[in-house]
């Protein structure tokens, strides 16, 4: 395979996508939305570190190097899938196994430093840069610098990218003058996220709701003054994020029995009673990193109450010490906890479940309730951020305090409304059919890049 420069790509920067490298719901959106604009008929490429462990990494092929002043020999490598291409960077930092570290902001700071660099060697245009999250936030900044038209998406405002500024500073290659509270400063540290949204021509993040929420002190960890000036300058907007619906079909799942309508789910929630000797009683599934944003301390809380009426089965992982309550709690026959990643698993949970709880925080957009209303499962979510925005009351089971008894009520109302199948298997058609491809999506990003091009 030969590298040509495609004719003005939209560049999207990302530390992470899908399927070469993956932790989360970031590599996922890199995994569909490229796609889809390609699908589109945009010419589009992804820019990512070349990890020590990038899955399927014989199929890159090498490019050759690039040097850049202050961080050195840069392999590139290049990959193309699915109308796609890929640009991975190698780097001395990313010699190692694993994708994050504490040293990340270093990191990510040659990491961005490199990016345009590396287009410029290749000869590539770019129409727009599009990054994503605080380690792409450099990147943004350098293009705009460049007066590149630019676009930064906000997957999770928690995490900022934040060092020491006396240290940091030198890491960036960035003007002096960024380093001001207007710019990449942010109470004496380099803020590698507000960099990137100060410069970004527009700002997106994953939900319309999220977009709303992170401008209030609740929700905009500390950068809300900062999000209501870009609010009031029309430079915010949410955009729901799609699902990959050839990865997440119930049709076509290999790792769930057969499943056409109601009788494939009627098949997959009999197996998963089968599978963790549960009784007849309605099971609820999650499938969820453990920690506080996910409101899994609030499902362990209530577990007491919920085994009256539930089986419950829980998949993951993440904070030892809920890791060792839930794994407690397999003692209790219904009950199931499996801790780790477990990708057939999840999908049987999915499949098999009667409801899915999600009570998160906060969600900038989450999946999991998507995938469950593609499978038939009726998701009990907290009213916050894209949660707010998929799950209609109609269908699914919602509640708005962030406490273990609200997430009982919820539950409560689900039990009740299991008791009427008429109802019920409505609710199930109803959120099956729901509409959650990428499509829309695609193009509203589509019409956001035209807008600013149209303006720079």
């Amino acid at each position: 395979m030969t590298f040509s420069a495609p004719a003005a790509p939209t560049v999207h920067v990302a530390s992470e996508v899908f399927p070469f490298s993956r932790t989360g719901g970031l590599a996922d959106v890199l995994g569909a939305l490229p796609a889809a604009q390609a699908a589109a008929g945009d010419a589009v490429m992804v820019v990512s570190p070349w990890y020590q462990d990038l899955a399927d990494a014989g199929a890159v092929q090498p490019l050759g190097s690039v040097h850049v002043g202050g961080v050195g020999e840069v392999r590139l490598g290049h990959e193309r899938r699915g109308g796609v291409e890929y640009l991975f960077l190698g780097m001395e930092e990313f010699a190692r196994p694993g994708l994050y570290h504490p040293d990340d902001v270093q990191r990510f700071s040659a990491f961005g430093r490199a990016v345009l660099p590396a287009l410029q060697w290749l000869n590539v245009q770019p129409r727009l840069l599009h990054g994503h999250d605080w380690q792409a936030g450099l990147a943004v900044a350098h293009a705009k610098l460049s007066d590149w038209p630019t676009v930064l998406t906000v997957h999770n405002l928690q995490y900022q990218g934040r060092w020491n500024l006396h240290e940091a500073a030198g890491w960036t290659a960035l003007p002096d003058w960024t380093f001001q509270p207007d710019f990449a400063e942010f109470h004496g540290d380099l803020n590698l996220l507000k960099a990137g949204l100060v410069f970004a021509d527009r700002v997106t993040t994953v939900s319309p709701t999220y977009a709303h929420e992170i401008t209030t002190p609740q929700y905009g960890e500390g950068l809300e003054g900062v999000l209501q000036r870009l609010d009031a300058e029309g430079r915010l907007r949410g955009i729901l994020n799609g699902l990959d619906l050839d990865r997440w079909n119930p049709r076509r799942d290999g790792y769930v029995m057969n499943y056409s309508g109601l009788r494939g789910k009627s098949s997959n929630r009999r197996r998963l009673r089968e599978e963790f000797g549960f009784d007849r009683a309605p099971v609820l599934g999650t499938v969820s990193r453990l920690a506080d944003q996910k409101g899994m301390d609030l499902l362990l809380m209530a577990l007491p109450e919920l085994v009256r009426s539930w089986n419950v089965v829980i998949l993951g992982g993440g904070d030892p010490l809920l890791e060792a309550a839930f794994q407690g709690w397999n003692l209790h026959p219904r009950v199931a906890f499996v801790g780790g990643l477990n990708e057939a698993l999840a999908h049987r949970i999915y499949a098999g479940a009667d409801a899915f709880a999600m009570p998160s925080r906060f969600e900038p957009c989450g999946l999991s309730q998507m995938i469950a209303l593609r499978y038939g499962t009726l998701p009990v979510v907290r009213e916050t951020g894209g949660l707010k925005d998929t799950v209609p009351p109609s269908i699914g089971f919602t509640f708005g305090p962030a406490t273990s008894q609200a997430l009982l009520e919820a539950c409560g109302e689900a039990l009740q409304a299991r008791r009427d199948k008429a109802d019920w298997e409505r609710r199930v058609r109803e959120g099956m059919a729901l509409d959650f491809s990428w499509n829309a999506s695609a193009q509203a990003y589509r019409d956001l890049y035209a807008k600013i091009l149209a303006e720079c």
